[in-house]
């Protein structure tokens, strides 16, 4: 219990930093009145639409509380709802964050980059430290108050429904935020720099509210999400292995994450640039600085803990891995090295030859994350088993406090540039802005690697739970089920990424329509006699993204219920795998593509290649317009797919056998 309560006391401590920076934030320069009227209006499309999708959440998840409810007892039920809650309660704080934190941005710019890097960066800090701290809060509160009242076997099992609601939440957050945010993006792309040539984030575009709102549901609150479900997950799935073991196997994963809690409000404090050549260096090293401490202080906690240095490594491959997939990410995805060169060179000869390029370049990113997270399977299995692989997966994301921090300092810094266009503020800022958002595209591209890399090791945990609770020691793919399972698990992500990419293109058709109705009925608009309708393309977006985001959340949901009753725990098992490999493979490819065509775009902005206007970057904008549902929504939907399919065959378990 000792453990519990140190993890309790460490959240809190997480919950504290996060409330005092938010403060922090809120008391810094908000600019002039015209920046403050732009952020009120990015600031109540992002709260108007996480309120509907949140009421509209409540429904469903009331409707699955009470089915728990009713087959698998009260305590269930409730570590759901409790899940949920805490989900959607770190994205919404992380939302407000950010939102707050876009205009000072803007407004600190306008003295030195490193003021501006101070608040954006402080911004992602307030939804990273929500997030570990609501996480381990939740899951130790609930671990002290259920093992007094029904035991510990039994309190672990009802935490499956606790990571069961949390990735609820982060399912509908990421499809429904990446609709959002994708379709406003390729309507003011579209219209406004293809067919009109003005800039991005122009103040006449009809769509540029929208587009800024949209940096703040999907990759902000649905990431922060997304992320909440792998931190708590793991955790999960590694005590419910550790309990056939011993006490100490259970309460080991708590430990580690409370380690990294502490490695974390270090590294944020290590935060420091000064002009633009150190500051992805700086934001790099915090999130290194983070990594070491938790290295050295595992060594430490395996000692203490079992008396054996075993899972020093354990934790080592763990970390390795999470380091790993991030530098190759950055390899794949940054304008500083040959593949995303070479993808802007080919925009010369047109947008075909730049989609082709992005393409072949998204699918041989997958190899060293696949390759890295088979070696890190591999080798913790051989090391502790099933166990193993569950606590390789705590360690990835025992820093996720830093980790996130520096991905969600991402949109915001984009949403400052956004501001300082519209605002017209002076050119010294835009290039501020600029600087810090080319870092942040950076760390937005590295954050979804390193989600889809977490999000399946710890689906790997979760799977192993599953075999182990079911007893199940081989699944033969001799089996006639089992092969039927696989090809089913095989096919969904394909099905999901259809769903997601064809409904960001209906909305986005939508959008198009009503920007070129605004332009083409108020010719005022592009003189800069009349002021757009904004809160009209908010509006579409709004409503796109809560339709159309329904049925793929219902692919992932029902169809292994369903192979679990009809088929079996063998055949669901083959389910699981399948989809896993499939999602893992399709998201790496998606999300490293669309970064690679956003960075080239960028890359040529910059001058190269003929730089703005040119027939070169026309090209670069086609391409980046493609990649924007890849890396923004089917891509990162695709971690939910994967948790989310493997938490529902482990909760409802009891109902298969």
């Amino acid at each position: 219990m000792t453990t519990i309560i140190i993890g309790a006391a460490m959240a809190v401590i997480a919950l504290i930093g996060c409330v005092t920076i938010y403060l922090s934030i809120a008391r810094a320069d908000a600019g002039n009145e015209q920046m403050q009227n732009i952020a009120e209006a990015i600031s109540e499309g992002a709260m108007a639409f996480i309120g509907r999708e949140y009421r509209t959440l409540a429904i469903f998840a009331v409707i699955i509380a009470s089915l728990l409810w009713y087959f698998l007892g009260a305590w269930t039920a409730v570590c759901y709802a409790i899940g949920a809650t805490l989900s959607a309660t770190a994205g919404f704080i992380g939302m407000r964050a950010a939102t707050k934190g876009n205009v000072r941005t803007a407004a600190a710019a306008g003295t030195s980059l490193s003021g501006a890097l101070k608040i954006a960066f402080r911004s992602g800090a307030v939804m990273g430290l929500a997030v570990v701290g609501l996480g381990l809060l939740g899951l130790t509160s609930l671990l002290y108050i259920g093992t007094g009242a029904i035991g510990l076997e039994s309190i672990i099992l009802s935490l499956f429904g606790f990571s069961f609601g949390a990735s609820t939440i982060a399912l509908f957050s990421r499809v429904g935020g990446g609709i959002y945010t994708k379709a406003a993006d390729v309507g003011a792309d579209i219209v406004g720099k293809v067919e009109q040539g003005i800039p991005e984030d122009d103040p006449r575009n009809p769509a540029t509210i929208a587009d800024n709102v949209g940096d703040n549901v999907g990759d902000i609150a649905g990431m922060g999400a997304d992320l909440y479900s792998s931190y708590v997950g793991s955790m999960i799935a590694a005590m419910a292995l550790g309990f056939v073991l011993t006490e100490s196997h259970v309460f080991f994963p708590i430990a580690l994450s409370t380690l990294g809690i502490i490695a974390s409000l270090i590294g944020m404090l290590l935060v420091r640039a000064n002009d633009e050549k150190t500051l992805q260096k700086a934001l790099r090293n915090s999130f290194l600085s983070s990594v070491v401490m938790v290295l050295i202080g595992s060594w430490f906690l395996a000692d203490l803990f079992f008396g054996a240095s075993t899972f020093f490594w354990v934790v080592f491959t763990g970390l390795g891995a999470g380091v790993v997939i991030e530098l190759a990410t950055e390899y794949y995805t940054s304008a500083h090295f040959k593949p995303v060169q070479r993808l802007a060179k080919s925009c010369e000869t047109g947008a075909a030859t730049n989609i082709i390029e992005g393409l072949g370049l998204g699918f041989m990113s997958t190899a060293i994350p696949m390759l890295v997270l088979i070696a890190v399977a591999f080798t913790s299995y051989s090391l502790a088993g099933f166990y193993g692989i569950a606590i390789a997966a705590v360690a990835m994301l025992s820093t996720l406090g830093i980790s996130l921090a520096i991905d969600a300092y991402g949109p915001v810094a984009d949403n400052a540039g956004g501001i300082a266009e519209m605002a017209a503020l002076p050119d010294e800022v835009r290039e501020r802005t600029d600087a810090l958002d080319a870092a942040g595209n950076m760390t937005a591209a590295i954050g979804k690697g390193f989600a889809i890399g977490s999000a399946g090791l710890t689906a790997l945990a979760f799977f192993s739970a599953f075999a182990t609770r079911a007893q199940l020691d081989v699944i033969s793919l001799l089996n006639i089920e089992v092969l039927t399972g696989m090809f089913l698990g095989v096919l969904m992500p394909f099905i999901f990424t259809s769903l997601t990419m064809t409904a960001v293109s209906r909305a986005a058709f939508e959008m198009i329509e009503e920007v070129r109705r605004q332009f083409r009925e108020m010719p005022g608009i592009l003189k800069g006699e009349t002021k757009p309708d904004y809160r009209r393309c908010v509006d579409i977006s709004t409503v796109s993204a809560l339709k159309q985001m329904v049925v793929p959340g219902l692919l992932i949901i029902i169809p292994p219920i369903i192979v679990g009753l009809a088929l079996g725990v063998q055949a669901l098992g083959g389910m699981i795998i399948g989809a896993l490999g499939t999602a893992m493979m399709l998201g790496i490819a998606l999300s490293n593509a669309g970064g690679a065509w956003d960075n080239a775009k960028k890359f040529i902005e910059t001058g190269e290649h003929g730089g703005k206007g040119s027939e070169a970057h026309e090209a670069a904008v086609i391409g980046d317009t493609v990649g924007d549902p890849a890396k923004d929504t089917s891509g990162p939907s695709l971690n939910i797919l994967i948790k989310l399919m493997s938490i529902v065959a482990l909760t409802l378990l009891p109902l298969f056998l």
